[in-house]
């Protein structure tokens, strides 16, 4: 499973947190990891410099073999929180979509 992570022009992710978030994404997903073959982050802040409530926005993308990918996003106050919530959607949707294939 590859990890590619993005983000617009009013942020930088610094290499710490890039770390951080292959770790998490890598052991929230794991369990999946036979259908990912990559997963794509995006960060932005919707705001720019200037303050705002839930206006961080992570955007995954998770890309499965032979199947259209699967996107979901989240908002928080932080980019931390945006992308907990993020993983949540995405393991209820690959929860539910894998689960309808193996019904099959």
């Amino acid at each position: 499973m590859t990890i590619q992570l993005n983000s617009d022009n009013n942020l930088t992710l610094h290499e710490a947190f890039r770390a951080q978030l292959n770790t998490l994404l890598t052991e929230e997903l794991s369990r999946f990891g036979a259908h990912i073959t990559r997963i794509e982050a995006h960060f932005s802040d919707e705001n720019g410099h200037k303050e705002g409530q839930n206006d961080k926005l992570c955007k995954l993308e998770a890309r499965l073999e032979g199947m259209k990918p699967i996107l979901v996003s989240n908002h928080a106050n932080n980019h931390e929180l945006a992308v907990k919530g993020a993983i949540t959607k995405l393991k209820t949707s690959l929860d539910s979509t894998l689960g309808r294939l193996n019904n099959h």
